[in-house]
């Protein structure tokens, strides 16, 4: 599992690189059904990557609405389908295929993480790992419905500009969706929307964009700017950290252009990225570091590092029972820290069960769930 977990009443709903979908009792993990909802892609047959096999990588979302979740798979060496699947029964009820905008669907791999809002499903596709073929970055809009037109954004760089960060689109609360954009072509020339974060409307018209001034030297070094999906605090700010280790706070409504952040600082230690998706509560963004959690006051307008975590806790944070909840990729550890000072009020590891790229936990009642390489894992006490 690259996805998190799924909760939806008492079921555990969880998609694997196998193209399964599982749903899973929530009090004791038995499995209720499972479903096979597309064609898995060997390694061999990748143009590059590591995964295999390259099924559904991305965590899905729910939809009160139509009472469906939705995954989208890998089907084939070109074929992305998007399937809506009842997590009473496990009865597959909607299923589409979703075109590439850049018309090079072998190229393009889908892992950031399903978004909804307005009746629609949103997928980001950036490229394989490795960054090999002709993919250029977008974002597709599906109707949760099954009627209706498909739309599509394309980044406007002539090569790569992927949208992959883990943790997806960010909705904002009037429908805004915006998407933190990787490397763009190695350009010369004016400036091509790679290394930003992109604000779109629910229809993927262009409102707003923003870059750094260095935009081009981050495409020459492979530095993305959109490793991480923006953070959005509830006062209508952005805080955005990539590759770099350093992050731009934005004002969401005028994201401000090439070089037009409120603020930036170093957020990172040393050469340190950020990867995934951060979590936030009032001023303060939790940012999934490789060198560990960091929290990142953005009060009055500034960038200002209040605690890092122990090492190696770099894996997006969720917040829940009054704690933050991370973990070590590396270690296997699942800690709680305390939010005001980063703390470790418990840890505990998850054993041999490896822990694959990204990894964020899930939280439902007093249980934190955590997808693995070989399953899900349910940890009491949150």
């Amino acid at each position: 599992m690259y996805g998190q977990p799924l909760v939806i009443g008492d079921t555990v709903v969880a998609a694997t690189e196998t193209d399964e979908v599982y749903g899973l009792d929530e009090a004791t993990g038995a499995v209720r059904w499972h479903v096979r909802v597309g064609s898995p892609l060997p390694l061999r047959q990748q143009p590059c990557g590591f995964l295999n096999p390259l099924g559904i990588t991305s965590t899905g979302v729910y939809d009160q609405e139509t009472q469906l979740a939705y995954f989208l798979a890998q089907s084939g060496k070109a074929g992305h389908v998007l399937v809506g699947v009842d997590p009473g029964t496990g009865a597959v009820r909607f299923r589409r295929s979703v075109p590439s905008p850049d018309h090079q669907p072998a190229f393009d791999q889908q892992r950031a993480a399903l978004a909804l809002t307005s009746g629609h499903v949103y997928v980001a596709f950036g490229g394989h790992y490795g960054d090999c073929g002709p993919y250029i970055g977008s974002v597709v809009s599906v109707p949760a419905s099954g009627n209706g037109a498909i739309r599509s954004y394309r980044v406007p760089t002539t090569l790569q500009g992927g949208i992959w960060a883990a943790g997806g689109p960010v909705i904002g609360p009037t429908g805004t969706i915006y998407v933190g954009v990787g490397n763009g072509a190695k350009a010369t020339g004016s400036f091509d929307g790679s290394n930003s974060v992109t604000a779109l409307t629910p229809d993927l018209a262009v409102v707003g964009i923003f870059a750094p001034s260095n935009w081009r030297q981050l495409s020459a070094y492979d530095e993305d700017l959109g490793s991480e999906s923006p953070a959005l605090l509830s006062d209508g700010r952005v805080l955005q950290v990539g590759k770099t280790g350093v992050g731009y706070l934005l004002n969401a409504r005028h994201l401000g252009g090439v070089g037009g952040q409120l603020a930036a600082g170093r957020v990172c230690s040393g050469l340190d990225g950020a990867y995934g998706g951060s979590a936030v509560l009032g001023a303060v963004v939790y940012v999934p570091c490789v060198g560990g959690l960091t929290a990142v006051d953005t009060a009055g307008d500034h960038v200002a590092v209040r605690w890092r975590g122990p090492a190696g806790t770099s894996g997006s944070p969720v917040l829940g029972g009054g704690a933050v909840w991370v973990l070590g990729l590396n270690s296997g550890l699942l800690y709680e820290l305390d939010p005001q000072t980063g703390a470790v009020d418990q840890q505990i590891s998850l054993g041999a069960f490896a822990l694959p790229h990204f990894a964020s936990p899930s939280l439902a009642g007093n249980l934190i769930l955590v997808g693995t390489t070989t399953g899900v894992i349910a940890v009491s006490g949150a």
